[in-house]
């Protein structure tokens, strides 16, 4: 599996491809959070559904309960340094979702928004139950 990694431009590509992945778990995370809360305000059934409920609740555990960086985050540093370039040289989407994924933060401060955020979750689970079916 080293030939995939030994091209520079190939690295880059995917690292630019784990910026854009690492930023749709994040808009996954934060929009369901705030779709579960909306569509519980406004009886939205598909909020309630076991499979996007576990998954959301599987997607945000995994971030809080992570004792350091994200791997996501790792293996872009490691794409990055094996092309011998950085963010700068990145793709135009790779820099502007780089831009809005990492902000200069200690590790603990994040980690305790990461759990708080969590939390906030597991509040959300009671609040606005997830149902089997939806109600006739």
């Amino acid at each position: 599996m080293d030939w995939l990694l030994e091209d520079p431009d190939r690295c880059l590509w995917l690292a630019d491809l784990l910026v854009a992945t690492h930023f749709a778990v994040v808009a996954f995370a934060l929009g369901g959070a705030l779709a579960i809360l909306i569509g519980g305000l406004r009886r939205w059934e598909w909020v309630r559904g076991l499979v996007f409920r576990f998954m959301h609740l599987a997607v945000v555990a995994a971030v809080a309960l992570q004792p350091d960086l994200c791997f996501l985050t790792d293996w872009e540093i490691e794409l990055r340094a094996r092309a011998g370039k950085g963010i700068e040289e990145a793709s135009f989407v790779g820099r502007i979702l780089h831009e809005w994924l990492f902000v200069e933060v200690e590790l603990a401060t994040l980690q305790r928004i990461y759990i708080s955020f969590g939390v906030l979750v597991l509040v959300g689970l009671f609040a606005v139950r997830p149902r089997r079916r939806p109600q006739r």
